[in-house]
């Protein structure tokens, strides 16, 4: 099978092109990064959360994960400036083309009784949000060594400039929407 990079030079972005009716192919609309973000609340109390969900996301990414630290100080949530509070990971380039492929392809059809990601998921500036309620979708990540099912938020930023211009690219590359 051919690159997701491929198939998106070579078959999406030409569909694009015409569905659109753009003359110049830098005006269609592209991928520019996929944002992967996990929040620890319990991290306050557990130092060790950190570095197992950091392990977790760099096998999910195939890339170092970097740990987010707060920025403001909440008393309420027990919350310091300066402690960690979550993980994150940017992806570009080839990874961020092999992760979207495996995510279109293995990750969303195992969700369960899935029917399609809803329309509020793509925002304003066409870019895709979706928050998972387990990492354990993600066939790199072993059941049995999970210690605790924990949310995960991607993030696929793009270059459309519209919900409905982003909306066409993302049902182009075979992302699955609610009718």
């Amino acid at each position: 099978m051919a690159s997701f990079k491929e198939f998106f030079q070579t078959e999406v972005k030409p569909a694009l092109m015409k569905e659109l009716g753009l003359k110049n192919s830098f005006a269609v609309p592209n991928i520019v990064k996929v944002v992967l973000n996990v929040g620890a609340g319990e991290a306050v109390t557990n130092k060790n959360v950190i570095a197992k969900i950091q392990e977790q996301i760099s096998t999910i990414a195939g890339q170092k994960a970097v740990i987010t630290k707060a920025r403001k100080s909440v008393s309420a949530f027990k919350i310091r400036e300066g402690l960690a509070i979550g993980v994150k990971v940017t992806l570009r380039g080839d990874r961020m083309y092999e992760f979207l492929q495996k995510f279109i392809t293995i990750v969303i059809p195992r969700l369960r009784d899935f029917k399609g990601i809803g329309d509020n998921a793509v925002d304003a500036h066409g870019n895709l949000n979706i928050g998972f309620t387990e990492q354990t979708l993600f066939p790199e990540i072993e059941y049995d060594k999970v210690d605790k099912l924990r949310g995960l938020q991607i993030t696929v930023v793009t270059t459309a400039k519209s919900k409905e211009k982003g909306r066409l690219l993302f049902e182009k590359l075979g992302v699955a929407f609610k009718k």
